[in-house]
């Protein structure tokens, strides 16, 4: 098939050229997007006068600024694959309109979304155990009220990016990305110990790095390369927005599911760590929560360089697929899988050897010995298969990336929600605050060998979909 846009290069280029010049920079993008949050406990676990409830803080509001997250990465990476599909068929009509809907999602749902956590707020931070002690609940009350006003900024910068990516730009969706987060961590020290600003310094610091990745990337929306919105891009259509938004549910689900995880998980720690002799004393209380907060933001990094190099293929793979190049499409699922198992070893190896070093980092020295030996404990068990994350992860997003929605999400659904929510629940009432810590590890290595059928499966479709267009070439 004979490629006339400025994307044909994604059906000429090697495939180690492509991931490379793709997926770098969408690492670089997610991880400066998941680093907003990890900058800020990293400052306010070294401010002595805010310390490990400033931490317990931090670990209550984080999931719901993952909320806000996986909205717009399922609208966003929803329609990354859309265009990238439809502009590897020619259809440039399908994909403006596609980008037009998506801005105008975007909005509707940000809006909303401030909307229930203003009127829901102490519920909220209820529900992720914010009302573990007094101090912990006054200074999550600080930090989410001012994090809420930035949502609707964080979650248009947030769902352009991949739509910038789709464009063949993702050079410039890594700088917007980057430019923001440089913003936040200039300012976040002088708020912090200058100003003596404390949550609300964290969190506004935060927010005007969201504001600057928003504008930069508005600014693209209107010089893209390859399709050029007009008003009529922005008029609401429906039947557009459920062929792109289904395609995002993968996305979504792995980012919502995380945030139902840690409710659990919040939910399980303040249970029983109260009934814990060290962590039952209310002086020591929030530790189990900063701790397990901690461990998951490391997750979090390891788990942003997975899904970004897995993302940073979407709009390959599904050119590739709409010009019916399945051969390029199998080499690319065989490479990305492998690169993803290194990054698994390399996150196994930080994690289980130096635990201490990364507890440090977030202000452990500060606190007392039950702080660190918990929290060497926490990284060794809670992230022992975390290899086998790594490569879960894979799988699901390059079936999103395919156009099967189904399958992805289906797995996702039994990672995340089944066996994320069901064993953090199930597994402490037998092992105590242990039993918290397995639930990870346990979910990885089931749904670990539901992915290899998923993977064998894959490859088989890919390889007759490839004799397929052979035989009628």
């Amino acid at each position: 098939m004979e490629q006339n846009n400025a994307n044909s290069f994604l059906v000429k280029e090697t495939i180690g050229k492509l991931m490379g010049k793709f997926a770098i920079p969408c690492i670089i993008s997610l991880l400066v997007g998941s680093l907003y949050n990890i900058i800020d406990q990293i400052f306010i676990a070294n401010a002595s006068y805010l310390g490990s409830y400033g931490n317990a803080a931090n670990t209550v509001v984080f999931p719901l600024t993952i909320v806000a997250l996986a909205i717009a990465v399922m609208i966003g990476d929803g329609c990354c694959a859309f265009v990238s599909i439809n502009l590897g068929k020619g259809d440039k009509e399908a994909a403006h309109k596609s980008i037009g809907n998506a801005v105008v999602l975007t909005v509707l749902a940000s809006i909303v979304l401030v909307l229930i956590y203003f009127i829901f707020f102490d519920d909220i931070l209820a529900l992720f155990g914010g009302t573990i002690n007094e101090q912990t609940l006054a200074l999550s009350r600080e930090y989410f009220f001012y994090i809420t006003l930035g949502i609707p900024f964080y979650m248009i910068g947030q769902s352009l990016n991949p739509i910038i990516r789709s464009d063949g730009n993702p050079r410039y969706a890594m700088i917007a990305t980057l430019i923001g987060a440089v913003i936040n961590i200039f300012l976040d020290p002088i708020f912090i110990f200058v100003f003596h600003w404390g949550m609300m310094g964290a969190a506004v610091a935060t927010v005007i790095g969201q504001v600057a990745t928003f504008a930069l990337s508005c600014k693209y929306l209107f010089g893209m390369k390859n399709v050029k919105l007009v008003k009529e891009s922005f008029k609401l259509n429906l039947k557009l927005i459920s062929k792109f938004i289904v395609l995002g549910l993968c996305s979504f689900l792995s980012q919502i599911s995380l945030v139902a995880a840690m409710a659990a998980v919040n939910s399980m720690v303040q249970k029983y760590g109260a009934l814990d002799t060290i962590f039952g004393q209310i002086e020591y209380a929030q530790i189990p929560m900063a701790v397990v907060g901690i461990v998951m933001k490391v997750f979090q990094i390891i788990i942003s360089i997975v899904v970004g190099m897995a993302a940073g293929c979407i709009p390959i793979v599904g050119y590739n697929i709409g010009a019916q190049r399945f051969d390029r499409a199998k080499e690319l699922f065989t490479k990305l899988l492998i690169a993803e198992a290194i990054v698994g070893v390399v996150g196994f190896l930080i994690v289980e050897l130096f635990p201490t070093q990364l507890l440090n980092v977030f202000g452990a020295s500060n606190e007392s010995v039950y702080y660190t030996e918990f929290g060497v404990k926490a990284f060794r068990i809670y992230l022992c298969m975390i290899i086998f994350a790594c490569i879960n992860k894979a799988s699901f997003i390059f079936l999103q990336s395919l156009g099967r929605p189904w399958a992805s999400t289906l797995l996702s659904l039994l990672r995340e929600v089944v066996l994320g929510v069901g064993l953090a629940i199930i597994l402490p009432s037998m092992y105590g605050l242990d039993g918290v810590l397995y639930s990870m590890p346990v979910a990885d290595i089931i749904t670990f060998v539901v992915s290899v059928v998923v993977i064998i499966q894959t490859y088989k479709m890919l390889g007759a979909s490839e004799q397929l267009v052979l035989k009628t070439a």
